[in-house]
């Protein structure tokens, strides 16, 4: 392939040539309708109505995107419903050679700094492969009242994918960990939007990187690693917030502090550390860092909106996570909570794993419904049937999910 070639985004003012290009590149069928890899020196993208119309766009720069949450409804998520967040300047796709691509492990605390390839990675360690669910902190954040700053996600900046790698342990451990080992610091090539610095560098407690099943991955739902969607490398850790999966990931850092990378400060994906009344302020040395994600459910079917006759049952199905935990039961209502039923509930696929729940109603009578779904964690936490706790940046929202049905 000629990387010189210029690549643009159709309705960007220029003729795309998606059709020219080597699908083994361009991930095309892994991509949303309409979206193709741009010529980054342009350092734009085109209005929302060029992408695909199925996509909301909260930020076109940095590229913050999402899906209707009905595409979500497969047990293993395509690329094409995959919620797309970058934080800066999303990288230049002529730059992502998996070939020539490195991945440096360093850090005060690493024994023996090594810098591998995609090919030693490859050969050196034993694959995986796992289900993992990435979530970004904000997903549902226009769920708050009052509203908070933010993307307003709605309920889908959430998938749950399969991935193909090498566990971030494995590669810790051949280079050698020093007892004051305390976090990781993730790196990647996307540059703050600014041009200057890293555009976020995040990372988790040492424990969690040497006994989590964290992955160094190359592979998304058995294809090469899509490029919006961190092509060629993604660290990815299930059950924390997305922000620490990074991107077209060229290290790790092992640190002998809490990592002071780009958007670790407060109040940057952190909450605060006791219970505010709705708009109050937080000093930032009041924040605390989200570590884990938290009890959430998600109705997908059937979509908010559907009618039904007198008489005929309604099947609702969805997913269901915890974070780092196993979801033990999920709970359905018709009438605003006054009653719950039980939904069949299956057992997740490996740790981090979202869960697959279904059930089947007979609403009583013709009318307006609202279905509501609850799910409760291996640690007894449910969620709440309104907002939980406000807090200022809008992060882990995990009220009911509610849909709207109609009996005729």
């Amino acid at each position: 392939m000629d990387l010189n070639r210029r690549i643009f985004i159709k309705g960007a003012g220029a003729t795309s040539v998606l059709s020219a290009l080597p699908v083994k590149w361009v991930f095309a069928d892994q991509l949303p309708a309409a979206v193709t890899p741009l010529d980054i020196s342009a350092l734009t993208w085109t209005k929302a109505e060029d992408l695909p119309s199925y996509f909301k766009v909260l930020n076109t720069h940095p590229l913050n995107a999402f899906p209707p949450e009905h595409k979500l409804a497969p047990a293993v998520t395509p690329a094409d419903a995959s919620f797309i967040r970058w934080n800066g300047i999303v990288p230049d796709f002529k730059a992502l050679d998996a070939k020539t691509w490195t991945f440096k492990v360093d850090g005060e605390s690493v024994a023996t700094p090594k810098t591998y390839t995609i090919d030693e990675l490859k050969r050196r360690f034993k694959h995986y492969t796992l289900q993992l669910l990435i979530e970004c902190g904000g997903n549902s954040r226009s769920g708050f009242f009052p509203s908070t700053k933010g993307n307003q996600w709605n309920n889908a900046g959430v998938f749950c994918s399969e991935w193909t790698g090498v566990l971030v342990s494995d590669v810790l451990k051949d280079c050698g960990i020093k007892a004051d080992a305390i976090y990781t610091g993730h790196h990647g090539v996307d540059r703050h939007l600014s041009g200057k610095g890293e555009a976020i560098s995040r990372g988790v407690p040492i424990k969690a990187a040497l006994e989590e099943l964290g992955l160094i991955a190359w592979s998304m739902n058995g294809e090469d690693i899509p490029y919006l969607h961190g092509y060629p490398l993604r660290i990815v850790f299930g059950g924390r917030p997305g922000s620490v999966s990074q991107k077209a990931a060229t290290g790790i850092s092992v640190r002998n502090k809490v990592h002071d990378g780009h958007k670790m400060e407060a109040p940057a994906y952190q909450l605060p550390k006791y219970p505010i009344a709705p708009g109050e302020s937080v000093d930032n040395k009041d924040y605390r860092i989200i570590e884990e994600m938290i009890v959430k459910s998600l109705i997908i079917e059937p979509q908010s909106g559907t009618e039904l006759a007198v008489g005929q049952k309604i099947a609702i199905a969805g997913h269901a996570w915890a974070g780092l935990r196993e979801v033990v039961k999920v709970e359905v209502s018709y009438d605003y909570g006054t009653r719950w039923f039980t939904a069949e509930l299956e057992k997740p696929k490996n740790v981090a794993a979202w869960q697959q729940w279904k059930i089947e109603l007979q609403l009583p009578s013709q009318g307006y419904y609202e279905i509501w779904a609850k799910a409760t964690d291996s640690e007894g936490d449910s969620q709440p049937v309104v907002q939980p706790q406000w807090n200022p940046k809008g992060y882990m929202f995990n009220g009911c999910h509610r849909i709207a049905v109609r009996v005729v």
